[in-house]
């Protein structure tokens, strides 16, 4: 099949001019194909929408909309979790014309006061009571709302006027969609970074932006009716946004909503799903799962498992063409059914391809996934860059890098080894912030992505480092804390770690420990785990220096870790060690561990 043909279902961006239009053409051409699919709680089922379903409740919150008075430029933000309301709720905005705040619902209720009055939200939509009532001890600095809503029902007592269920909210019959606006450049949505220092910049997306985005991502994956979404990646996150929920609604392929990360496994199996967006740490956590049970297993299971991988994976090489035909390959239908096919069935054993981004994928751990047959699809992107910038594709895969550019970007190097990125995919800028569009963005369009870069001559794109991210020790040598950090997470003893020495004689490591493992790793110590001074004992910092120091060898021999803090208090979003999409906010953990690191460089 050619690939103007596996482009026929496509809706282009040309044709759907915006997003609110791209739902609309897709309700068109297929009204009574399966578009989302969710778990009912209350039958303990899942429950199908069809695209003509999802119109007639998309019309109905737009007249719940219109009659609170909205007009085409308000705000409106989501606050909710992946689920087919998200949907609705921003399909009927941008119907309007009204332009979409995502929110995370574990981010901080004094992080989400500030972007609904930076942004002048009108209308917020909330998963439940229990997120009002966080919000609510802010309800002073939240007077640009008229409306808050929850999918929840109200309590029989209420001291908020403006706060609404959806039953009580939402009309009977909304009539037929309405579709305010067809200028393709519009702002359709504002997006905050999860900045790791400061405030959050609102990012401002058009409709094109995110059109062509999507449309350039179905050129390099033919993506179809038949296909089916797994989505738990929050939709506040663009890459899931983006990738996977404008994209399957141009490819017209349908969405599953996971119930949970903890029942995600289950959820894989039971909906059998064939294409999975990601970010890196949940393919670490499987193959952490992995791992583990090999390591406790015989050594010939781990054997035969290595085999299967290696083995696979020599044959992607032949196949992507850099690699020779091996004997070995003749044990591969063997070593499939015994290894791979029983490994894939755990992700529902329908799975094709499995997306990767938003962070760095280590070569080694998509190694392991493609050895096993899994197409492994990493990419780069920035939430400025709407997000997709680079991919890998299924017959050009070259796991170290990020791929080439999907087409309509175009990429170079600037100062420095920095990337620049340019195309129909540049936001229109910050929201409110000149200066920083103006450091970001050169006059001639260029976006400064602030990772370095290489670039080979077939034009794949291989991500080096952050241009402000790199440790200067008072030697003079210069080390990669996130690469250096990746690798260290590759032990499932560690949940959390931080690298530290900027300035320093030597590298020192604040980490949060798993439970279940340091409680193995204490027996074998012959320590008590749930002891109070035991994270503080020498043994256990020499022993978790020496599994670090096993996960860091590749990096220069300076590169060695001296000393370790060690604690099992989790670094979340509510505690404020973590933004909503998981990086660390490294001025909060210095901030909170300050005595512990002084101890650690004391004499020094």
């Amino acid at each position: 099949m050619s690939r103007d043909q596996e482009l026929d279902h496509v809706i282009s961006a040309e044709s759907a001019v915006t997003l609110d239009g791209l739902f609309r053409e897709r309700v068109r051409r297929t009204p009574d194909l399966v578009a989302y699919r969710e778990f009912n709680q209350q039958h303990g089922n899942w429950r199908d929408y069809t695209w003509a379903q999802m119109d007639r409740q998309v019309a109905r919150w737009q007249a719940a909309f219109e009659k609170d008075g909205l007009k085409a430029g308000d705000c409106v933000a989501v606050m909710m979790r992946n689920s087919p309301e998200w949907v609705m709720f921003d399909q009927a905005a941008l119907g309007l014309g009204l332009v979409v705040v995502p929110l995370y619902t574990q981010d901080r209720p004094d992080n989400v006061a500030y972007i609904l009055n930076n942004s002048g939200c009108r209308v917020l939509l909330l998963e439940g009571m229990e997120q009002w009532q966080s919000l609510s001890v802010l309800s002073d600095q939240l007077n640009g709302l008229v409306r808050i809503l929850t999918s929840d029902a109200l309590p029989d007592v209420v001291d908020e006027p403006r706060l609404k269920s959806l039953a009580d909210w939402l009309p009977e019959d909304g009539g037929e969609t309405r579709h305010v606006t067809r200028e393709p450049n519009a702002l359709a949505t504002i997006v905050y970074t999860s900045g790791t220092t400061g405030r959050p910049k609102g990012v401002m997306l058009s409709h094109n932006n995110i059109l062509t985005n999507a449309y350039g991502c179905l050129q390099v994956m033919a993506i179809g009716h038949d296909d089916l979404f797994l989505s738990f990646l929050p939709l506040s996150h663009t890459f899931e946004r983006t990738c996977g929920y404008y994209l399957s609604i141009m490819a017209g392929s349908t969405v599953a909503y996971a119930r949970s990360i903890p029942l995600l496994g289950e959820d894989l199996q039971n909906l059998r799903p064939t294409l999975l967006i990601s970010v890196p740490r949940i393919y670490e956590r499987i193959w952490g799962t992995i791992r583990a049970k090999l390591d406790e297993g015989p050594a010939f299971r781990k054997s035969l498992f290595l085999l299967a991988v290696n083995t696979g994976y020599d044959r992607f090489e032949h196949a992507q063409g850099r690699g020779p035909w091996k004997l070995s390959f003749l044990l591969w239908p063997l070593l499939n059914k015994l290894v791979a096919a029983k490994v894939l069935a755990r992700l529902g054993g329908r799975m094709r391809v499995a997306l990767s981004g938003g962070a760095a994928l280590s070569p080694e751990i998509s190694r392991v996934f493609i050895g096993l047959g899994l197409q492994v699809l990493q990419g780069y992107g920035l939430t400025e860059t709407s997000p997709v910038s680079c991919a890998n594709m299924p017959d050009d895969n070259l796991p170290a890098s990020v791929g080439r550019t999907i087409p309509g970007v175009e990429v170079k190097l600037g100062d420095k080894g920095a990337l620049l990125i340019r195309g129909p995919n540049i936001m229109l800028g910050y929201w409110k912030n000149e200066e920083a569009t103006r450091q970001m963005i050169q006059p001639d369009g260029w976006l400064n992505s602030g990772d370095t870069a290489r670039i080979d001559e077939q034009g794949h794109v291989f991500i080096t480092g952050r241009l402000k991210e790199i440790i200067v020790m008072s030697t003079g040598e210069k080390v990669p804390p996130v690469d250096m950090e990746v690798a260290i997470m590759h032990d499932p003893l560690f949940e959390h770690v931080m690298l530290l020495g900027e300035g320093r004689a030597y590298l020192t490591v604040l980490a949060v420990l798993n439970a279940d493992h340091w409680q193995k790793l204490a027996a074998g110590l012959r320590l008590d785990a749930d002891a109070a001074g035991s994270l503080k004992s020498k043994p256990a910092e020499a022993a978790v220096i020496a599994r670090i120091a096993a996960q860091i060898k590749n990096f220069p021999g300076y590169a060695e870790v001296h000393r370790a803090t060690l604690t099992l208090e989790p670094w979340t979003v509510e505690n404020g060690m973590l933004t909503p999409t998981m990086k660390l906010r490294r001025p909060k953990v210095l901030e909170k561990f300050n005595a512990e690191i002084d101890q650690m460089y004391a004499g020094h």
